[in-house]
C-alpha cells in the first residue's frame, strides 16, 4: 500500500510551510500514514513542477495535497500550489483516494487584496481544513495522543525534502488564540477555535525526534502567541514555568541545534501581563539562538480601525511592548546580531480603513526609528478576506478593498526612510551571518539566506554552493550585501570592492600584496574577519 503526499505549502497566522520551512501537517500525515502501515513518498509542488510529475501518482493508493495560503506573502523558497495545479494532479490519479488538506480545502486566493474563493469544485475524494481533526480521528484517539504519535512517526519524512538537511522545522506548540473573541478577519478560530498548549514533554520528544533525523534548525512557531503558552494549564494566567520548561528542555534534549526560533507574539498581552511576561522574553533570549523575531499582529496603529476590527490592546500596548522586546533581546551574540526583536505585521484594507490610517502606520514606524527602537521585520500585507471570517459577512454588505495608490506610495516611504536605515542599525557592518544557504544567482551575485524565522536576504558577488557565513557589507531595502568569510585570497575582485573604504584602486593593489593605501578602518575591517592579510 502506497500513499503519495504532494507539499503544495501552507502559510496561516500561525503556521508557515513554504521552504526552507517543513510544516507541522506533513509531518503529522505522514506519521498516520506510516501507522497504518502505508509506504510514504513525499513530493513538493516545485519538485512536481520541475520533473513534470503530473501523471506520477496514479499507482499510489492514496494521494495527499496539504496547501493553503490565508495570509498573503512573498516567497523565495517555493511558491504555493494552485487550485488549478491540484486539479491537474488528481484528475490524472482518477484510481486514487484524493485528499486535499489545509486552507485550500475552504478557499483560496492568488494573493492579498481579493477575496478567497470556495474549492468545493477541486476533483477530491475528500475535503479536510482541519488536519489535526482528521488525524485524531483517523487513529481513533484524543487529540494529544494523536498529535503525540503522529509527530514523533512522521519525523522521518524529512530526510525525503528536497532540501534536507537546510531545511528548518515548524513546531507546533499551541492551537487556537487565548483570546475570547477574535479579530474580523483572522482565520485561526475557524481552524482552531479553542486554544490548547500542548504537553511540554510532547514538543520536547518531538523535536528530538526530527534532532535524530538530522533537523538541526526549529521554530516555536505553530503558535498565536508564544508568550500564552502554558496559560490554559494555569487557570487562564500567564505560565512562565511552562515557557522555561520548554526552551531549557529542547536545549538539554538536542545541545547542538544551530536555529531555535519562535514567531508571533501578542504586544497587548506582553503590556498587559508585565513583569511575568518580560519573564518569558528573558528565557527566550537565554535559549535562542541570534536573529529570532517575536511578530506582532498589529495589523494597524490607527485606533478607529483597531477598534472595528476587534484588534486586541491599545497602541500604547504596542509600544511598551516594542520598548521591552528591544531592552531585552537587543544584546548581540558574538557575531553583532541582536537575539530576539520585534516583527510589526500589518494588513491594508480593514473595515474602517481611511487615508489617515496610512499617514498613521507610516509615522507611529518612523517614530520607533527615531527613537532608537529597532525592528527586525516590517511585513506590509493586503487584506485576504477568507470565508467564515467575520469581515468576510461584512464585505457582503460593504465593499472593502485596498486603495492601490496609497498602498504602494506608503509601501514605497516604509522601505526607503524606514527598512534602510533600520537594516543599518540591526545588522550592521561587519557583523556575521552563519550558514548562509545560496538559493538562487542574479549574474555574478548569489542570493542567500540563513536558516531563521523570516530569514534575512544577502546578495554576495561572488558564487558559492555551500552554506557559508557572510560577512555585512552593506545595506537594501531589505537585503544586504555581504562578502564570503574566507582567506583574503579566496575573495572575488567584486567582494573586495564591495568592503567599505577598498574600492577598485585599492582591490587591485591587496591583490599584489600592497596594503599601504588603505585607511585604518578598511585595514582593520580585514584584519578582523579575513585569515591570511
Amino acid at each position: 500500500m502506497r500513499c503519495a503526499i504532494i507539499d503544495g505549502y501552507v502559510d496561516e497566522p500561525a503556521v508557515l510551510g513554504v521552504p526552507p520551512y517543513i510544516s507541522t501537517y506533513i509531518r503529522y500525515v505522514a506519521g498516520v500514514f506510516w501507522l497504518k502501515g502505508y509506504d510514504v513518498d513525499y513530493f513538493t509542488i516545485d519538485n512536481v513542477r520541475a520533473k513534470d510529475l503530473w501523471h506520477a501518482f496514479s499507482r499510489y493508493d492514496y494521494v495527499v495535497i496539504i496547501g493553503g495560503t490565508t495570509v498573503p506573502g512573498k516567497y523565495i523558497g517555493g511558491t504555493p500550489i494552485t487550485p488549478r495545479e491540484a486539479n491537474e494532479i488528481f484528475a490524472n490519479s482518477r484510481a486514487s483516494y484524493r485528499i486535499l488538506m489545509g486552507a485550500i480545502a475552504r478557499a483560496f486566493a492568488a494573493s492579498g487584496g481579493k477575496v478567497a474563493k470556495e474549492t468545493s469544485d477541486i476533483e477530491a475524494d475528500e475535503f479536510v481544513d482541519d488536519i489535526g481533526k482528521w488525524v485524531s480521528e483517523t487513529l481513533s484517539e484524543d487529540y494529544t495522543k494523536t498529535i503525540r504519535i503522529a509527530s514523533q512517526i512522521g519525523a522521518a519524512i524529512v530526510v525525503q525534502h528536497p532540501r534536507f538537511p537546510n531545511i528548518i522545522a515548524e513546531i507546533e506548540v499551541s492551537l487556537g488564540c487565548e483570546r475570547r473573541t477574535y479579530c474580523t478577519f483572522c482565520t485561526e478560530p475557524l481552524l482552531h477555535n479553542k486554544f490548547f498548549s500542548r504537553p511540554t514533554q510532547d514538543i520536547v520528544d518531538e523535536v528530538t525526534e526530527l534532532y535524530k533525523h538530522g533537523i538541526r534548525a526549529f521554530r516555536l512557531g505553530r503558535s498565536a502567541n508564544i508568550i500564552a503558552f502554558g496559560s490554559d494549564w494555569n487557570a487562564g494566567s500567564i505560565n512562565p514555568l511552562a515557557v522555561e520548561e520548554l526552551y531549557s528542555g529542547i536545549r538539554s534534549a538536542c545541545p547542538e541545534i544551530r536555529v531555535l526560533h519562535t514567531d508571533n507574539a501578542n504586544p497587548a498581552y506582553i503590556s498587559k501581563n508585565l513583569p511575568h511576561s518580560a519573564r518569558i522574553i528573558e528565557t527566550i533570549v537565554k535559549h535562542n539562538t541570534a536573529g529570532d523575531i517575536l511578530s506582532f499582529g498589529v495589523e494597524s496603529f490607527d485606533p478607529v480601525v483597531r477598534k472595528k476590527n476587534n484588534i486586541d490592546g491599545e497602541v500604547e500596548d504596542i509600544d511598551t511592548a516594542v520598548r521591552v522586546v528591544n531592552e531585552i533581546g537587543g544584546i548581540r551574540d558574538k557575531n553583532g546580531i541582536p537575539k530576539l526583536l520585534p516583527g510589526i505585521n500589518l494588513i491594508f484594507g480593514l473595515f474602517g480603513e481611511t487615508k489617515k490610517t496610512y499617514e498613521i502606520n507610516y509615522k507611529k514606524l518612523l517614530e520607533y526609528l527615531e527613537n532608537g527602537l529597532l525592528l527586525r521585520r516590517i511585513n506590509l500585507r493586503q487584506l485576504i478576506i477568507f470565508p467564515g471570517t467575520p469581515i468576510y459577512y461584512l464585505s457582503k454588505r460593504k465593499t472593502l478593498k485596498v486603495n492601490k495608490q496609497l498602498f504602494e506610495h506608503y509601501k514605497y516611504l516604509i522601505r526607503n526612510n524606514i527598512d534602510t536605515p533600520m537594516l543599518k542599525k540591526v545588522f550592521p557592518p561587519g557583523c556575521v551571518i552563519e550558514n548562509v544557504i545560496p538559493e538562487f544567482k542574479e549574474g555574478k551575485v548569489t542570493f542567500g539566506r540563513p536558516l531563521g524565522t523570516y530569514p534575512i536576504l544577502i546578495g554576495v558577488p561572488a558564487d558559492f554552493e555551500t552554506p557559508s557565513d557572510i560577512v555585512v557589507v552593506g545595506h537594501g531595502h531589505r537585503s544586504l550585501t555581504g562578502v564570503r568569510r574566507v582567506p583574503l585570497s579566496e575573495l572575488s575582485f567584486e567582494e573586495l570592492t564591495s568592503i567599505p573604504g577598498i574600492g577598485s584602486k585599492n582591490a587591485h593593489r591587496i591583490r599584489a600584496g600592497d596594503f599601504s593605501t588603505l585607511d585604518v578602518q578598511a585595514m582593520e575591517f580585514l584584519q578582523k574577519h579575513f585569515s591570511d592579510n
